[in-house]
C-alpha cells in the first residue's frame, strides 16, 4: 500500500462521485473538432470510455492509499453542511464494507464502456447512451460512498431514471413494459423506504448515518425500529429483489441491452442490500431481530423459487430465454445475500457482502456472454440454439464455449472460484444465529438454502450441456466468430478477479470482517 494524505484521499473520493456526473454533462456537448475522430459518435464513446477510466484509476488509489490495518474506520471522509435547517450534510467516506462495492461499480462501469465503444446497442444517438451511463455511475458510486439519509436517498433514487432510459430507449423486445414496470415497482418502493428514513432521522435528531450507527438504536424505541425496518425494508428489498418483490427483474433483464444488464445484476442490486448492512443492522438491531426470521424465510424461498424458475426455462420446448434464467438466478442467489443478513451474525454478513461481490463479478460475466451469444446467433432462446445439433459452442467457439462454462461452475459455487465463499459463509452464519433468534427455525432455513445449490448445479449445467455442447458444424456452415480482442479486453479482469477471490478469499474478508464485527457490536467511528 501507499502513503497518502487525507486532503488526497478526499479528493480522489470527491472525484469518485462527482467525476462520472461532470462526464455525462461534457458528453452532450459537441465535440471539439480536433477530438471527433471519424465521426462525433465514436468520439462520445470514446468520452465514455476514458471518463470511466479515470475513476477506475482513481478507484484503484484510493483503495491502495487506504489504511487495510485500520478498515473499520471510516477514511477519505469529508462532512460539509448542506442544508443547516434539517442539519442534511455532503457527508462521504469509505471504510472496509463500502470499499469493494465502489471499486467494483468502478470496474463493470469501465468494462461497460469500453464494450459499448466497439458494439454500440441498436438506439438513439450514443450521446445519450454514454450520458445515462454516467449518471447511473454516478448515483451507484454515491450510494456507496455518502453517509447521511437524506443524501443516501437521493442518490439511491437517482439511479432509476438512466436505467428506465436505458431499457426503454436501447432494449430489446419489449422493452416499453419492461422499464416501467422496472420504475413503478422502484419507486413505489422508495416512497415508502423515504417515510422510513425520514423516521429515523426525525426522532433520532440527526440523519447522520455514522452518529445514528455509534448509537446502535439506543435513541430510538422498538415501535420506532419496528415501523423503520418496516418502512426502508420494503423500500430495499423491491431493489435487491427479494421474492416476492422481484418480478420486475426478468423483464427488464430480457429487455436491457447487455451494458444494461451488466450494471443492473452487477451493481444496482447491490444496493439494497448494501442499505441493509450500513443502515438497518446497525440503526434498529431491536426492529431487525424482529423481522429477521420473516426475512431469511423469504430469503430461501427466493433461493428455491429462483432455481426451479431456472430449471423450468431450461428444459426443453418450454422457449426459455438465456437472459431471462439468468436473472431468475440472480433472485436465488441475492436470496443467499439476505440470509446472511438474517443471521445477524459476523459470519453471515460477511458472507453476504463477499456473495455481493462475487455475483457482481459472475453474473457480469454471464450477461457479457449471454449478449455475445445472442448476437452470434440472433436469439437467446435456448431452444432455439440448441435445435438439432445444439449451439456446440464448444466446437463452433471454443473459448466463447469455455468462457461461459466457466462463469456457469463459478456462478454455482465451485470451490476455488469467487461464487462459493458467501453462501457457503451465510449457510454457517445460519447455522448459528445471533443470540435472540431462533436456532431451530434457521437450521431449517440453512437445509433449505443448501438444497437450493443443488437445484442451481442442476440448471446450470443444463444450460451448459445445451448451449455449449451439440453435434458437429454442418458441412458449408458459416463459421462462427469466437471471442474477440474488445471481448477479451472487457472479460478478463472479471475471470481473473473470479480466480482471485475464490483463491484468496481473505483479499474481500480482510477488508469487511473488522468493519462488520464494529458495525454489528456498536457502529462505525
Amino acid at each position: 500500500m501507499i502513503d497518502i494524505s487525507e486532503s488526497v484521499m478526499q479528493f480522489l473520493l470527491a472525484l469518485i462521485v462527482a467525476g462520472p456526473l461532470l462526464g455525462a454533462v461534457a458528453a452532450l456537448l459537441p465535440a471539439p473538432p480536433g477530438l471527433k475522430g471519424k465521426s462525433p459518435d465514436q468520439a462520445v464513446l470514446r468520452h465514455g470510455v476514458t471518463v470511466t477510466a479515470v475513476i477506475l484509476l482513481a478507484a484503484i488509489v484510493l483503495t491502495l492509499g487506504f489504511d487495510h490495518d485500520r478498515p473499520s474506520r471510516m477514511q477519505a471522509t469529508t462532512d460539509i453542511s448542506w442544508i443547516r435547517a434539517l442539519d442534511v450534510r455532503i457527508h462521504l467516506g469509505v471504510d472496509g464494507i463500502s470499499l469493494p462495492l465502489l471499486v467494483l461499480t468502478a470496474l463493470l462501469s469501465f468494462l461497460c464502456a469500453l464494450y459499448s465503444y466497439f458494439k454500440m446497442p441498436a438506439g438513439p444517438s450514443p450521446k445519450g447512451f454514454v450520458a445515462l451511463l454516467l449518471v447511473l455511475e454516478s448515483g451507484t458510486l454515491a450510494t456507496f460512498a455518502v453517509l447521511d439519509l437524506v443524501l443516501f436517498f437521493l442518490a439511491f433514487e437517482m439511479v432509476l431514471i438512466p436505467m428506465y432510459f436505458l431499457i426503454a430507449r436501447w432494449g430489446g423486445g419489449g422493452r416499453q413494459a419492461a422499464a416501467w414496470k422496472f420504475i413503478l415497482y422502484t419507486l413505489l418502493g422508495s416512497v415508502v423506504m423515504l417515510l422510513g428514513l425520514l423516521l429515523i432521522g426525525v426522532k433520532a435528531g440527526t440523519f447522520d448515518m455514522v452518529a445514528l450507527a455509534s448509537d446502535n438504536g439506543r435513541g430510538l424505541t422498538t415501535s420506532v425500529q419496528v415501523i423503520a425496518v418496516l418502512a426502508i425494508g420494503l423500500g430495499l428489498a423491491v431493489k435487491t429483489p427479494m421474492w416476492p418483490l422481484h418480478s420486475w427483474l426478468p423483464d427488464a433483464h430480457t429487455a436491457a441491452p447487455t451494458a444494461g444488464s451488466v450494471l443492473l445484476a452487477g451493481v444496482l442490486l447491490k444496493m439494497g442490500t448494501y442499505g441493509f448492512v450500513r443502515i438497518l443492522l446497525p440503526v434498529a438491531p431491536d426492529g431487525m431481530r424482529i423481522f429477521a426470521p420473516y426475512l431469511a424465510a423469504l430469503a430461501v424461498a427466493g433461493i428455491i423459487y429462483g432455481s426451479l424458475a431456472c430449471l423450468a426455462l431450461a428444459r426443453p420446448g418450454n422457449k426459455g430465454d438465456l437472459k431471462r434464467l439468468i436473472a431468475y438466478s440472480s433472485v436465488g442467489h441475492m436470496g443467499f445475500v439476505l440470509l446472511g443478513i438474517a443471521t445477524m451474525t459476523p459470519t453471515g454478513v460477511n458472507g453476504a457482502l463477499f456473495a455481493n461481490v462475487a455475483h457482481g463479478l459472475v453474473t457480469g460475466l454471464l450477461f457479457f456472454l449471454v449478449g455475445a451469444v445472442k448476437d452470434r446467433y440472433g436469439t437467446a432462446d435456448l431452444d432455439t440454439l440448441a435445435g438439432a445439433t445444439g449451439a456446440a459452442l464448444y466446437g463452433r467457439a471454443p473459448r466463447l464455449g469455455a468462457l461461459l462454462a466457466f462463469a456457469a461452475v463459478a456462478s454455482l459455487g465451485l470451490p476455488g472460484l469467487a461464487g462459493f465463499w458467501g453462501e457457503m459463509l451465510a449457510l454457517f452464519g445460519a447455522f448459528e444465529p445471533a443470540e435472540g433468534l431462533s436456532r431451530p427455525a434457521f437450521l431449517t432455513f440453512m437445509a433449505i438454502g443448501a438444497f437450493g445449490t443443488l437445484l442451481t448445479a442442476a440448471y446450470l449445467l443444463l444450460v451448459v450441456r445445451r448451449v455449449c455442447m451439440g453435434g458437429p458444424r454442418p458441412v458449408g456452415e458459416t463459421p462462427l466468430a469466437d471471442v474477440q480482442g474488445y471481448e477479451f479486453a472487457a472479460w478478463t479482469p472479471l475471470v481473473a478477479l473470479t480466480v482471485l477471490a475464490g483463491l484468496w478469499p481473505a483479499i474481500l474478508l480482510g477488508l469487511t470482517d473488522p468493519a462488520v464485527q464494529q458495525l454489528l457490536a456498536g457502529g462505525t467511528r
